[in-house]
């Protein structure tokens, strides 16, 4: 009992110390007394109609001793826009009498609110937030890019139906397309996909973008991880897209960020299922790409980080030209090939698989195909690789033909700094190794406009080398 209570004391003495070095006076005359995280907190494109992700800052006292902020408002300045502030855990527009202590600082949370208008242009909205210390005021600035988008839940596409730039669309649910039904995406329209929403088509998708207006299908987050992080690196965000009709033609088609990338399924393999032009099936949480009993043609698009496997195909028709399989996956090891390659379904209902991958590249944290591909098996198979580097050892035989083993295309990929560029570098072994033969008129230029044709030895996969600046070989370019 002595113990306690002796304890007890200490406690208290310790109290008392410690308030007594706490500087209870109020600076009452100083000005500009307080200092900000930020001068500005900029939401970078706000949807309209619907509340944001919270942004912070933090109010600093300079001071040895206690501020009063007597005001702390936002000012109102905006049309068709609100500002909602959390201070020190209570929730308002305006608060009296905020005080923090001597070389202390509090934590101000910020959303937004853009109301819907009729412009289909981004409307920069600008407010502050007002901190009246002593009769000064302190200010910090409120930024937003509101942007105005077309909802689609929970739609049902029952006759033919175009997709028009004029807006983002954001889809709720399920976007079905029924069978029979076209549903024509232009080029330049970006879809924003809700969490497990999808893209379901029993019909045909006719997604033609270009070189400069390309179309993208991605999440709906448009906020930060951390920091500048932004939240579009993550993967897993939505459902991805699924087609069951036959004749879907995707040209500078953009798809990331979702759970199963872009799933085929066909029950006649003699009719084709896709077509692909340049496209991008990047960062999905389980495999990129999925194709059964279904005809696929592939040319210049690049399949990427999926920790199942980038390409997964089962049975059907296949035909890869100037593809990339690279896997640099982010966020859990990798465990499966890069480029997976069934036959046949075990009941063997499908149509033995009939493929042809030229001038492509697997490489990454993967091994380059599986199994059944790159064991003896694949001698009873119609299964055949031209011109493709692979990160693997091995050597040409009746199913492999000029190929590139334990090539590297040096990939201007870094990590640790989230940048997966899957364009040739320099020293890339890639650089000159394809076979023109295979290349279609239509795939001569690159998703980036690169001509293939431009020099007489042609590169490997889906990028067109460019070289670096001499004064920055080593850095990321843009072309």
């Amino acid at each position: 009992m002595k113990k306690i209570l002796y304890i007890l004391l200490v406690a208290v003495a310790a109290s008392v110390a410690l308030s007594s070095c706490i500087n209870d006076d109020f600076d009452t005359t100083g000005t500009g007394l307080l200092t900000f995280s930020t001068d500005t907190v900029a939401f970078d494109t706000v949807m309209t109609g619907q509340g944001t992700a919270t942004k912070q800052f933090v109010i600093y006292n300079k001071s040895d001793k206690q501020v009063r902020i007597s005001s702390l408002k936002v000012a109102g300045l905006a049309s068709g826009a609100k500002f909602y502030l959390n201070v020190d855990g209570e929730k308002g527009s305006e608060f009296r009498d905020v005080e923090i202590r001597g070389k202390d600082s509090i934590y101000v949370f910020v959303e937004a609110y853009l109301n819907e208008n009729t412009t289909s242009e981004l409307n920069h909205v600008l407010d502050r937030i007002d901190m009246v210390v002593n009769g000064a005021t302190q200010s910090v600035v409120l930024s937003a890019w509101g942007q105005n988008f077309t909802r689609l839940a929970r739609d049902t596409i029952k006759e033919d139906t175009r997709l028009t730039a004029d807006r983002p669309y954001v889809v709720y649910d399920t976007l079905t397309v029924m069978p029979g039904v076209t549903l024509t995406i232009d080029p330049g329209v970006t879809l924003y996909f809700h969490d497990k929403a999808a893209l379901v088509s029993l019909g045909t998708v006719n997604a033609v973008g270009t070189h400069d207006k390309p179309i993208v299908m991605r999440g709906d987050r448009l906020d930060h991880v951390v920091g500048q992080i932004s939240f579009d690196i993550m993967s897993g965000q939505w459902g991805g897209v699924q087609l069951y009709g036959p004749g879907n033609v995707f040209e500078y088609v953009d798809i990331h960020s979702s759970s199963s990338g872009l799933v085929v399924m066909s029950s006649d393999p003699t009719v084709q299922s896709l077509y692909m032009l340049n496209c991008v099936l990047h960062n999905s949480s389980s495999y990129g790409f999925m194709a059964f009993n279904a005809w696929v043609e592939a040319y210049g698009t690049e399949f990427s980080d999926a920790p199942k496997g980038v390409a997964y195909f089962e049975g059907g028709k296949l035909r890869c030209v100037n593809c990339t399989f690279a896997n640099y996956y982010l966020f859990e090891a990798v465990d499966g090939a890069n480029i997976i390659l069934f036959d046949q379904d075990e009941e063997k209902t499908y149509q033995r698989l009939d493929a042809v991958l030229a001038n492509c590249i697997s490489y990454g944290l993967g091994y380059d195909i599986n199994d059944v591909a790159s064991s003896d098996k694949i001698v009873t198979t119609n299964i055949y690789f031209y011109n493709t580097l692979f990160k693997s050892s091995g050597e040409d035989d009746t199913h492999f033909f000029n190929n590139v083993w334990a090539g590297d295309p040096k990939f201007y990929v870094d990590r640790d700094n989230y940048v997966f560029d899957y364009r040739l570098n320099d020293e890339s072994d890639a650089i000159g190794k394809a076979d023109r033969t295979f290349i279609p008129e239509a795939a001569r230029y690159d998703r980036y406009g690169q001509d293939r044709f431009a020099r007489e030895a042609v590169d490997l996969g889906a990028y067109v080398w460019v070289p670096a600046p001499a004064h920055d070989g080593n850095k990321l370019k843009s072309h």
